[in-house]
């Protein structure tokens, strides 16, 4: 598993009737690897993961495989009650063929540190395959803290972490503490360029749904050192970003990928369409963003 790059955590598409809309799913898988990205996430919150069930998450993983195929590496998020829950999700994942994970301490009950480490460890030594520890205090309430990944490393197969604490010291302080033992992936669209500047080798992305080409842009800008190009077209691409840090990320994202013809905006209830003033709000957002698109050379 190469970390370096963007890793889509890609929205779920669905029919004016909300069964799975797998046609328009995979349209969307195949522009974002035209666009370059390096591997894509399914079944995250943008995912609408919490209204699938099992077998349509499965499905999703056989869709997007039979897109990727060996062109990039597909990971599916595992958020879990039950630590035999994940493990469950887990197996049946790898016996479809998904090449790797994203793992979240566990769902609802707010573990303490030991249950937390505990949870991952059975979680993530249940498969061979490479994790992604999910670090999002946030929105989900546990920290995993240094001391944790302490004894996170000890397990071979983990090798990366998304970075959603919002706080961009942490990259350093995870790079201080243990080098290149974990690969640092940014999970906030905001403060992404900031990340990759302080040693963050990729970047989980929510806008890339809608906009592919620009996301690639400044990671490759980033990576090659040109931090002032990447400055220019990560100030005009931030009105967007900031939809991604919105509980309501999901229909936001969506609308944008309706407008530029990578998707449409249903979500699954109890997620509504937008209306109002809310609308209009986010609509001049992605518009004004849209008209003002730079050109990528």
């Amino acid at each position: 598993m190469n970390w370096n790059g963007v890793f889509p955590a890609v929205t779920t598409k669905f029919n004016p009737d909300f069964s799975l809309d797998i046609k328009g799913f995979q349209l969307n898988l195949e522009a974002q690897i035209k666009a370059g990205v390096n591997g894509l996430v399914l079944g995250g919150t943008l995912g609408e993961a919490s209204v699938l069930a099992d077998d349509e998450k499965e499905r999703l993983i056989r869709a997007a495989k039979e897109v990727a195929g060996n062109r990039i590496p597909v990971l599916l998020n595992i958020a879990a009650q039950a630590t035999s829950l994940a493990i469950s999700q887990i197996k049946k994942a790898e016996q479809i063929g998904v090449d790797g994970f994203m793992l979240l301490p566990p769902m609802r009950y707010a573990p303490d540190e030991r249950e937390a480490v505990e949870f991952l460890m059975q979680a993530a030594g249940s498969t061979h395959l490479p994790v992604m520890i999910y670090n999002n205090p946030v929105d989900y309430k546990t920290l995993v803290t240094l001391e944790m990944f302490e004894e996170l490393s000890k397990l071979p197969n983990i090798l990366a972490v998304k970075e959603s604490t919002r706080d961009v010291t942490n990259v350093t302080r995870m790079i201080n503490r243990f080098g290149d033992r974990f690969a640092i992936l940014c999970g906030v669209d905001t403060i992404a360029l900031e990340s990759m500047v302080m040693g963050a080798v990729g970047w989980v992305a929510g806008l890339v749904c809608a906009f592919p080409a620009e996301t690639v842009a400044i990671h490759k800008l980033a990576a090659a050192g040109k931090i002032t190009e990447a400055r220019e077209l990560f100030r005009w691409f931030l009105p967007l970003l900031e939809l991604d840090i919105h509980p309501k990320l999901v229909q936001y994202i969506k609308l944008a990928e309706s407008k530029t013809g990578l998707g449409t905006e249903t979500c699954r209830p109890p997620r509504l369409p937008l209306t109002g003033e809310e609308r209009i709000r986010i609509e001049t957002i992605i518009n004004t963003a849209i008209q003002k698109r730079p050109a990528l050379g």
